[in-house]
């Protein structure tokens, strides 16, 4: 374990703090004046600096150990979420979380990070190989795994993350164009069957988001969330100002919609730093992964980027109300401790890449 300060990315530090502080901040405003969420503040802080510790020490491990323990970590991964589909605690519909007393722990969170990390291993395995349907196979049944036993939660929002996520790492690969156009078009065919089987909430969030007027009760959320959004204008109504969260018209707004709050008291100007913020952090993820050292390293970061990048422009969307409402988190800004952590942990092994990265040669 060591650090190479002169890698290390510290205009990508930067922006995960600052992003976690706005989030603090935002958590705040969102459950102001609410017993109930009155602790959930003071354990975004703690989460946070747990988080931040993990980051340094995941940075300071060499990355590269870890393709050693590619299978313990997918079967932990796969046991983890068999067990938390089986036997985990119901909140929001979803069997997803462990009770562990203190907090609660979701294993599909911390499966996104053990995903990354074992298909990243094994797209580098076979890098050269990636042109033989066998290959392409077995890549589809890695990602499948995961996303069969999130899905049995049922959690269609994080099983849909695991399929993006090992897309773009396909993509990366230099996985054939004839591969990809095959995989379009079975998509679409197997679509009604895929429709058919999906769990009815699931489909009624689909045909409310296509309809709204269908089922306003289902609606409610997104119809407040765009008010909040529009009651912010240019420079929004204020820190813990907002009416629609301060007089709690808009539900789950510390995780969910907290794209909302942000909207409704920063206004227009608030939420474009957020944007940018993300914008940046992604752009440095970019570059580590062009300045790897090995493919394995690209990988990692390549995917690492993917769940970030889709996790922040589903929960934008839904709260604009141009995607269906799913349930994921804004990256680093809503509140939950293994999001957070998981996050954190990706951000370290980045600046792992970073600091081992190849030297960049001048002609």
């Amino acid at each position: 374990m060591r650090f190479n300060l002169r890698r290390f990315d510290f205009v990508l530090l930067a922006c995960t703090v600052v992003l976690a502080l706005f989030g603090i901040a935002m958590v705040y405003s969102a459950t102001l004046n609410v017993p109930t969420y009155e602790s959930y503040p003071v354990r975004q802080l703690v989460y946070v600096l747990i988080g931040l510790l993990l980051l340094m020490g995941a940075a300071a491990f060499d990355y590269r150990l870890l393709t050693a323990l590619q299978w313990p970590m997918l079967i932990f991964m796969l046991v983890g979420l068999a067990a938390v589909a089986l036997l985990g605690q119901v909140r929001g519909g979803t069997a997803g979380w462990f009770d562990a007393g203190v907090v609660l722990v979701q294993p599909a969170e911390i499966a996104k990070v053990l995903f990354i990390l074992v298909f990243a291993q094994f797209l580098s395995a076979h890098h050269d190989q990636m042109h033989r349907p066998q290959w392409v196979v077995l890549a589809l049944v890695l990602i499948g795994l995961p996303v069969a036993l999130i899905y049995l939660q049922p959690d269609l929002g994080t099983a849909t993350v695991f399929i993006v996520v090992g897309a773009l790492m396909l993509f990366a690969a230099d996985l054939p164009w004839a591969y990809i156009a095959a995989a379009v078009v079975s998509a679409a065919l197997m679509a009604p069957i895929v429709w058919n089987n999906l769990q009815e909430y699931m489909q009624s969030r689909i045909l409310t988001f296509l309809d709204p007027a269908s089922d306003p009760d289902a609606s409610f959320n997104v119809a407040q969330a765009l008010i909040s959004i529009g009651n912010g204008g240019l420079l929004g109504k204020g820190f813990a100002q907002g009416s629609q969260s301060q007089l709690h018209f808009l539900r789950v707004r510390y995780a969910d919609f907290i794209f909302s709050v942000i909207a409704e008291e920063l206004g227009f100007v608030g939420a474009v730093i957020l944007i940018i913020l993300l914008a940046i952090l992604l752009l440095r993820l970019l570059n580590i992964a062009d300045q790897a050292r090995d493919n394995f390293g690209r990988y990692l970061v390549i995917g690492i980027t993917a769940m970030i990048m889709f996790q922040g422009i589903v929960s934008i969307g839904m709260n604009l109300g141009i995607l269906p409402v799913t349930g994921i988190t804004l990256p680093f800004i809503s509140y939950g401790g293994s999001s957070l952590l998981t996050l954190m942990i990706g951000i370290g092994l980045a600046e792992s890449v970073a600091m081992r990265s190849r030297k960049i040669e001048f002609d």
